[in-house]
């Protein structure tokens, strides 16, 4: 008896870590990824090209000056925010574990700097005494300098970022099973991370910074590894939206977005 051959099994081209998801994002590396409106009318648009320019630079800063890699624990003290998420993908590109920060009234504060290796945060006075190295993170788009005294040690990102390659140097293999998040007690693999539910295919869609941190870099995830762009919102900016719906609308046009 003869058979029909089956047919070939549906192709994943889901991205499994960020290095796929940084070639899938600059195939067309002038199209809009990530469009950011923050605070003060602040609007920023990252290509894929810049998306990956940017990314680049970040991961080349913690290899070279901190020898990150898998093992190597990075906090974010990070609002949501573009620059969050440049960060968030330098670390995954390293290999290392992003630790969300703890709230600012938790008291496990000094704990979690304690068994940190670097902490990048917008406020390092507040882990001033613990073992962590400290990066120091300006977020308006045009900051070329911190613009606080900086504790000893800490490195400036607004300019120290700058400086490094815009293509990649050595980083270690990502090793798909090692820790990737940590939120609090809650922990994901690399592998995990990037096992996300494909959204429409290239859809452009707007992410609430009101998501926080970690609900925000999934979606952004889950649009990107579907071929898709996303406007992030500050959270205050869409509080402001929700209380303006013609504003919201004309914001939703003007972006082509859902």
């Amino acid at each position: 008896m003869v058979t029909a051959p089956h047919p070939p099994a549906p192709r994943d081209d889901r991205p499994r870590h960020v290095a796929d998801l940084l070639r899938l994002v600059t195939r067309d590396p002038g199209r809009p990824r990530l469009t950011w409106y923050g605070d003060d009318h602040e609007r920023v648009e990252l290509s894929g090209a810049v998306l990956e320019n940017w990314v680049n630079k970040t991961t080349n800063l913690l290899v070279e000056e901190f020898d990150a890699g898998p093992g190597t624990r990075v906090v974010l003290d990070l609002p949501a925010h573009w620059r969050t998420v440049v960060w968030a993908l330098a670390i995954w590109r390293t290999g290392a574990t992003v630790v969300l920060a703890p709230a600012e009234d938790d008291a496990t504060t000094g704990a979690v700097g304690t068994r940190a290796d670097v902490v990048v945060t917008t406020r390092p006075d507040r882990w001033a005494g613990t073992r962590a190295e400290l990066v120091a993170v300006a977020l308006p788009a045009l900051a070329r300098r911190f613009g606080a005294d900086l504790p000893a040690g800490a490195i400036d990102a607004a300019s120290a970022v700058m400086t490094y390659g815009d293509q990649l140097g050595w980083v270690p293999d990502v090793d798909p099973e090692a820790a990737a998040l940590e939120d609090g007690p809650s922990t994901t693999t690399h592998r995990a991370v990037f096992a996300t539910t494909v959204a429409t295919g290239g859809a452009r869609e707007v992410v609430d910074g009101r998501l926080g941190v970690p609900g925000s870099l999934a979606r952004l995830l889950t649009l990107w590894s579907a071929d898709g762009s996303a406007v992030l919102l500050a959270p205050d900016v869409a509080t402001g939206l929700d209380a303006d719906p013609d504003r919201r609308a004309r914001l939703l046009q003007s972006e082509r977005a859902s």
